[in-house]
């Protein structure tokens, strides 16, 4: 299949995928929403900044707030989580034990709930349902400096939209290094397979139920 046809097709599967996945959802999104503003104060939707698309054109991703408010500028602002700031980024900007994660946010991320709103980008178009990560700016920055080998990476990630589920999510890989992350993702950038993204998209359900994919 060339480009042209892969790229209408799989805009049709997403646009048609994420109307029928907001009408599942619904009822859980509602759910969500209350239980976030029970359990602290603050927006339903992350404060997060914008993301990396494709062609690295920036966008807003919409996430279930899973945080403190204002939690990204405070872990690398705030004298108080210097040390914890220096490990996020020696763990390729993933934390295990982060306090910034409240009470409900724990299980929303563990079960990748405050993934669903991304569904609200898949339908703008500036994501898929299947696809690679989607990196802040200084995350791409930093973690080139690092794995300098990973620009060409990185460069084959970008041709493509991120995407709410991918590869390494529903592997039970998503604990990797970035060096390691960003190859999986340029070999599915490779690829372009319907039959493969509805082969994540099939084994999705089952990494959100036991957490595995969650990051």
């Amino acid at each position: 299949m060339t480009t042209f046809y892969y790229d209408k097709v799989k805009r049709f599967i997403d646009i048609v995928g994420a109307i029928t996945l907001c009408i599942i959802f619904f009822p859980i999104t509602i759910l969500c929403a209350i239980a976030i503003v029970i359990d602290s104060e603050g927006p339903i939707f992350a404060d997060t900044p914008e993301r990396i698309g494709r062609h690295g054109k920036p966008f807003k991703m919409y996430k279930f707030r899973s945080m403190i408010v204002n939690a990204h500028n405070i872990l690398r602002n705030d004298p108080k989580f210097k040390k914890l700031y220096r490990q996020y980024k020696n763990e390729s900007y993933k934390l295990k034990n982060d306090p910034r994660v409240t009470r409900v946010g724990r299980f929303i991320r563990k079960h990748s709930i405050d993934e669903i709103p991304q569904l609200i980008n898949v339908l703008r178009g500036e994501m898929s349902l299947v696809g690679p990560r989607a990196y802040y700016s200084d995350e791409l920055r930093e973690q080139q400096k690092k794995y300098p080998e990973t620009k060409q990476l990185v460069h084959e990630v970008l041709s493509i939209k991120p995407g709410i589920t991918g590869v390494w999510q529903v592997s039970g890989r998503s604990e990797v290094n970035f060096d390691k992350r960003i190859a999986i993702d340029a070999s599915y950038a490779r690829k372009k397979s319907i039959g493969y993204d509805i082969l994540i998209l099939l084994r999705t359900p089952n990494a959100m139920i036991t957490g595995r994919g969650a990051v």
